[in-house]
């Protein structure tokens, strides 16, 4: 199975590449494409199915020609991921997969976040999917995490989100969920007996899902 990456961050290419080879794909079976361009694009004002929408669409069919599924990395992009018609191969939010997969691990959720631009979206994503289950959702931001991420200590911003995920456990959520992919290594820090879920692993089990469907 041929899996293409549609990033806007280039971090991403890393956790998500790894995260593949370790969950059995060999390295030739997977393809990134980053395209920062389209997170700006789709910053501009637009009309659903053009502009930045018509872009993303453009990446996404490219992607689809030499894959057999298309994982977007991107929280951004997901607007126009859901505009894009007659795909050929399943295109897989990595967001979307994550706020599906908590809904089904458990009845009280946290969720994570390190930008409060990213609260609002990330409530209403997971309520939609927690809907159908019955889950209560609860979006928390990391204080001072991003800060930690863009000054490039990662050690310490890995730490916090560790720190935060073992505090919400505390509290007596029984799912924690990571909003944003670079968090993904914080879960080997978790002391917990529990370990956060996110998207990474979420998005790839999506992908394989479909491939045996």
């Amino acid at each position: 199975m041929k899996i293409s990456f549609l990033h806007t961050m280039e971090s991403n290419e890393a956790v998500f590449g790894l995260a593949a080879v370790k969950a059995g794909w060999s390295s030739d079976q997977i393809r990134h494409a980053t395209r920062e361009d389209l997170r700006l694009a789709m910053a501009q004002p637009s009309a659903p199915g053009g502009g930045a929408h018509g872009l993303v669409h453009e990446a996404l069919r490219e992607l689809m020609a030499e894959a057999d599924a298309v994982i977007v990395t991107c929280a951004t992009l997901g607007p126009a991921v859901d505009t894009m018609e007659a795909a050929s191969v399943p295109i897989i939010r990595a967001d979307a997969a994550l706020a599906k997969a908590a809904s089904h691990a458990g009845s009280n959720l946290a969720v994570l976040c390190a930008v409060e631009a990213s609260i609002a979206p990330n409530r209403a994503l997971f309520e939609h999917y927690a809907a159908a289950t019955g889950a209560s959702v609860t979006v928390q931001l990391i204080p001072g995490v991003w800060a930690l991420y863009q000054e490039g200590k990662q050690a310490a911003c890995l730490a916090a989100c560790a720190q935060h995920a073992d505090e919400a456990y505390a509290q007596g959520f029984d799912v924690v969920a990571y909003a944003h992919p670079w968090m993904a290594e914080a879960a080997e820090g978790v002391e917990s007996k529990h370990r956060p879920i996110h998207g990474v692993q979420a998005a790839l089990d999506a992908a394989r899902a479909a491939q045996e469907a």
